[in-house]
């Protein structure tokens, strides 16, 4: 409303100020053009005689045709007649008589002793022989013309003041279509900032409020889901905390009473051992989890080479595969290139992924890992033909604390945090899946990593 008013106001008054000037320059226009046919006519018809002469002898030729008020002024600035009887001394201190006296027609716009209105007066040389013998003088009230431009500007402010409440009225109207769903998303929005995320909005439009409403209770729905997600991950890792520690506690109080079986002695400290590992692995997955997330993890690039980062996986995983009657197979090229990257956090990636397909892999499987390289990216594969991952639930798992119903995970963020390395080495990790035939997962990472090495 304040630039509709604004807006209004500057152009009524420049319009106003237009026909203003418009109005005055029309009636300098006809006094200065009367003014040179009358100085003309005196010179055709009155330079016999002198200026005083003519004027003695009434002569009303310079005023009979025309309405203005008619001023004949000497050289020595004084009014030898005015049609409406007023003579003053002098006039001299008015700008157009002062230009006249020099041979120049003037112009003046000002205020006169017998009128309330402000007047306009042109002055015109007389010259008879080339001899300037003194003044004619037309002065005309500017009271008709201001009533004009009054009735005008009348009639221009009332149509503004017309536009001014037509566009008001719109602009309530259009402005309480879009407060009125606004403070209805604000009271949602205020109700989930206090954590209240199963309130919704309403709004349903196409327009953008509409799509901010949506856009709000699609974050709540997904902030429900994580918070269901984080509640199943703390209560996962307190179950999964408390097994290794049930069985580490329970053997340490066995140990203690006292024992005569050297057996039963290593029994105890070898699942005390492998308990504890268990635990190490988890405190460490969670220590990446919150480093990962916190922003915190950074990659130590060095020349990778393949081929016997490979062999050693294979080395280590090959006693499991033989305890699980799992075939195991690790596939590479003795001339593949280096690959410049972070090797712990590769093979910490490749190891968890490779412990995923054991795990979902049935005795008498296979498990394979191939590694390929073309000109531009390095290939790695891993695929099993386990039990696979239902549709439903293979857009997910690479999700922060997410356990499919199947999964054998210990706390769901395994999966998460290798993709979150994999981002960090600006490669790309891909999971493809049938239920019962088995999964394949590709990992691409780019050869370019190089040139950040120093």
């Amino acid at each position: 409303m304040f630039i509709i008013v604004i807006t209004v106001l500057v152009l009524e008054f420049f319009l106003i100020s237009s026909i203003r000037q418009n109005y005055n320059k029309n009636l300098e226009n006809i006094l200065v053009n009367r003014l040179q046919t009358s100085t003309d006519l005196y010179v055709r018809y009155f330079s016999d005689a002198t200026l005083q002469e003519n004027v003695l002898n009434d002569m009303d030729t310079f005023w009979k045709q025309v309405t203005a008020q008619v001023e004949i002024i000497d050289m020595d600035g004084r009014v030898l007649m005015n049609s409406l009887g007023y003579l003053a001394d002098s006039v001299t201190e008015m700008d157009d008589v002062r230009q006249a006296l020099k041979g120049e027609q003037g112009l003046w716009v000002g205020r006169v002793p017998y009128d309330t209105e402000k007047v306009m007066a042109a002055a015109c040389p007389i010259v008879v022989a080339k001899e300037q013998v003194g003044v004619l003088r037309f002065v005309a009230s500017l009271r008709e013309v201001n009533e004009e431009i009054r009735n005008i500007a009348y009639r221009y402010l009332s149509f503004g003041g017309l536009v001014i409440l037509f566009s008001g009225l719109v602009s309530i109207i259009l402005a309480k279509t879009v407060t009125d769903p606004l403070k209805k998303v604000i009271l949602v929005a205020e109700e989930m900032a206090r954590g209240n995320f199963r309130v919704k909005s309403a709004h349903k439009s196409q327009d953008e409020i509409g799509k901010l409403a949506a856009t709000l209770n699609y974050l709540a729905s997904e902030i429900i889901k994580k918070e269901a997600l984080k509640n199943n991950f703390i209560s996962s890792v307190s179950h999964e905390l408390r097994t290794p520690l049930t069985s580490i506690k329970g053997w340490a109080v066995t140990l203690r009473q006292g024992y005569e079986n050297k057996e039963l002695l290593q029994d105890g400290l070898d699942i005390i051992e492998k308990e504890s590992d268990r635990l190490t692995h988890m405190v460490t997955e969670l220590l990446d989890f919150s480093g990962f997330v916190s922003g915190t993890i950074t990659l130590k690039k060095d020349k990778v080479n393949i081929a016997d980062l490979c062999e050693n996986l294979r080395i280590q995983l090959a006693p499991r595969a033989l305890r699980e009657e799992i075939d195991f197979q690790v596939g590479y090229a003795a001339d593949n290139p280096f690959l410049y990257t972070d090797e712990n956090r590769l093979k910490q990636v490749l190891l968890n992924l490779l412990d995923n397909a054991f795990k979902f892999t049935a005795a008498g499987g296979q498990v394979s890992l191939t590694a390929v390289s073309d000109h531009e990216c390095y290939y790695f594969y891993i695929e099993d033909n386990g039990c696979g991952i239902a549709p439903e639930e293979l857009p997910r798992v690479k999700e922060k604390f997410y356990k499919g119903k199947s999964s054998k995970s210990q706390n769901g963020i395994g999966l998460s945090i290798s993709d979150e390395i994999i981002r960090l080495m600006q490669g790309k990790l891909e999971i493809n899946s049938r239920v019962g035939q088995g999964t394949r997962i590709t990992i691409t990472l780019p050869l370019r990593e190089a040139v950040n090495v120093k």
